[in-house]
């Protein structure tokens, strides 16, 4: 299959979707078929080709409020002349701006086939944003937008059931997997450690995400001060970029503020940690619990997405009731008892992670492709 991939965000971008959506075209590509890439141009780009595989590039404008992502333009005309020229036999469209709209306009027009995804739930983004009140309408354009291809793929079966219940159709589970070559024990490092200023047993707590309202990091804040009560030395790693972050240096300037990691350096990052607290409510997945889980560290989320899936409280991690701040933080008590337990449950988590296929999952991910060029 010939598949053009439209998105506005995609590697050198660091965060979620966008790993997703490079593994998802390095897979498909691995698998025997042809998938390009249609995304804005960012600054990294100037600078040559930066991925082995063909891309399109339209004009990028700035994201109000969300420094470092933008969106890209509402270029059917110019779309319609490309895939005129490169005929593919499918769109995938994954994110929902002006580009999106666009693709989906361009898709119809031509008649190909398109489908969609389902990555970010920015209608839930609107208390910590200032647009609480637009959330209703946001979820109608979402619903309009999505049901004009032929299947939308989401990361989750809380996420399917939530879609559903607004009137969305033919939803289908994209998951994730999870590079253990990548991320594991193998990564934690001694001398970056020391770097911390930590001895061997200090615990280290990490947060690995945008630091950014949306991430609910005064919650995962609470949660170490009530961890630190137990253990006296325990440090907070804080890795990522974002609005907040200079406002949280300057008021806890004792944690430790890594900024954006890529990679190995990343992997390690995570691997040098003990445990990992991640109270965001804005997840569609969270691929940042099951690198955590493969980098065995103790995890301590709340009950949705990747740890719905994924953890059984007390045996490979440990959950909360959804948005229950009060249960996550009695969490923390009770991850404090099973101390003695911790590198069993760790052990466990990287058991969990090594049975996250890529493999399975982008077999399943072209079948239903396949299914939906057919309808």
């Amino acid at each position: 299959m010939k598949i053009a991939l439209v998105t506005e965000t995609f590697p050198p971008e660091v965060n979620g979707v966008a790993m997703t959506l490079h593994r998802l075209v390095t897979g498909m590509n691995a698998r025997g078929h042809a998938m390009n890439v249609v995304r804005p141009r960012q600054k990294a780009d100037s600078e040559g080709p930066i991925h082995d595989f063909p891309e399109d590039f339209v004009r990028g404008y700035p994201i109000p409020g969300y420094a470092g992502l933008q969106f890209g333009g509402l270029c059917t005309g110019r779309l319609k002349r490309l895939w005129r020229e490169q005929q593919p036999d499918c769109i995938h469209i994954a994110t929902e701006g002006p580009l999106g709209v666009a693709a989906l306009r361009a898709a119809k027009q031509l008649s190909i086939p398109a489908v969609s995804s389902y990555h970010t739930n920015f209608h839930s983004y609107g208390r910590h944003y200032g647009y609480g009140w637009f959330q209703k309408p946001l979820m109608g354009f979402f619903r309009w937008f999505h049901n004009g291809t032929r299947a939308t793929f989401v990361p989750s079966e809380d996420v399917q059931s939530t879609l559903e219940g607004e009137g969305f159709a033919n939803v289908k589970i994209f998951s994730r997997g999870v590079d253990t070559q990548l991320f594991g024990p193998h990564r934690r490092s001694e001398a970056l450690r020391e770097s911390w200023k930590v001895s061997p047993d200090t615990p280290v707590v990490a947060y690995v995400g945008r630091v950014a309202a949306e991430k609910n990091i005064p919650l995962t804040i609470q949660a170490f001060l009530r961890f630190r009560e137990r253990h006296p030395g325990a440090k907070l790693l804080i890795v990522g970029d974002g609005p907040e972050r200079k406002k949280l240096e300057q008021k806890h300037p004792e944690f430790i503020f890594a900024g954006m990691r890529r990679g190995k350096d990343l992997a390690a990052h995570y691997a040098s940690a003990d445990l990992f607290f991640f109270a965001s409510t804005t997840e569609t997945f969270g691929n940042v619990i099951t690198e955590a889980m493969a980098s065995h560290l103790v995890v301590l989320a709340y009950d949705y997405a990747a740890a719905l899936r994924h953890i059984e409280d007390g045996q490979n991690g440990f959950k909360a009731t959804y948005e229950d701040e009060a249960a996550y933080l009695a969490a923390i008590d009770r991850l404090c008892e099973e101390q003695g337990r911790w590198p069993q449950i760790a052990d466990e988590a990287v058991l969990t992670a090594q049975g996250l296929s890529w493999d399975a999952i982008l077999a399943q991910y072209e079948a239903d492709v396949t299914d939906a060029i057919k309808r």
